[in-house]
């Protein structure tokens, strides 16, 4: 497996591809839950909001809802998130708090290592559905090493729409095929493929927690230009 020629920038996915999502949420609803002295299972709050993403976005591709951000988006369903918990008579400023825990999430301990060395050959930058201001916010927080923020905002269309891949190589100054996509999910790397890039899967089977890793499955080697185990092998197939 060789990196394909003419590839010089890297457009990473973010949740569960660099930072570790759940950990997170799990972490602050359990710093809420004891102020608040709430009785909650913060692990399966954390599953239950992020299931609420695609199909949040989806009501946006679709056109019932106007572009809005993803801030917005998590708004409203944490929301319906809390009265399903049970979770009453929190202050707003506590409500908006967590609400942004979406921009101090936490790295994955290979992704800045992998990261630095992978900055040392390549051009990287983000390619998130997150918006810009949330993805500055986390990397400037946890020491991310992005030569360039970019974000599905930029286009106003949410992954896996084309125009959100086409409009950040356009940024890059860049043809599709002088970019590489990577990312933990195979949906995101199937439609940035079909939108011209190429491709490399880094395996986080414990993005849905212990529990779940069991039942993600790593793709064939053949499946992607490049299929990694983390970003050190990612850094290590890329020759950095």
């Amino acid at each position: 497996m060789t990196v394909p020629e003419g590839v010089d920038s890297l457009v990473f996915d973010v949740f569960g591809t660099v930072v570790d999502w759940r950990s997170g949420v799990i972490r602050d609803g359990k710093r809420l839950g004891e102020r608040h002295d709430l009785d909650v299972d913060w692990a399966a709050f954390a599953d239950a909001w992020r299931e609420e993403y695609q199909p949040s976005m989806a009501r946006v591709r679709r056109g019932e809802i106007p572009w809005r951000n993803l801030d917005a988006l998590h708004r409203e369903s944490l929301s319906d998130l809390l009265d399903r918990f049970g979770i009453e008579d929190l202050p707003e400023d506590e409500v908006e708090h967590l609400n942004r825990v979406w921009h101090r999430l936490d790295p994955w301990p290979d992704a800045i290592p992998g990261l630095r060395r992978i900055r040392s050959r390549y051009m990287i930058a983000t390619l998130s559905n997150g918006h810009v201001r949330l993805l500055a916010n986390m990397a400037k927080r946890a020491a991310l090493p992005w030569d360039v923020v970019l974000s599905a905002e930029l286009s106003k269309h949410y992954k896996p729409d084309a125009e959100a891949y086409l409009t950040a190589v356009e940024y890059l100054d860049r043809e599709p095929g002088e970019v590489m996509m990577v990312a933990a999910h195979e949906r995101d790397l199937d439609a940035s493929r079909e939108a011209g890039l190429h491709t490399a899967y880094v395996h986080r089977p414990l993005e849905w927690g212990p529990e779940a890793s069991e039942d993600v499955e790593r793709p064939d080697e053949a499946a992607y230009d490049v299929v990694a185990d983390d970003f050190e092998d990612l850094a290590d197939r890329l020759g950095t």
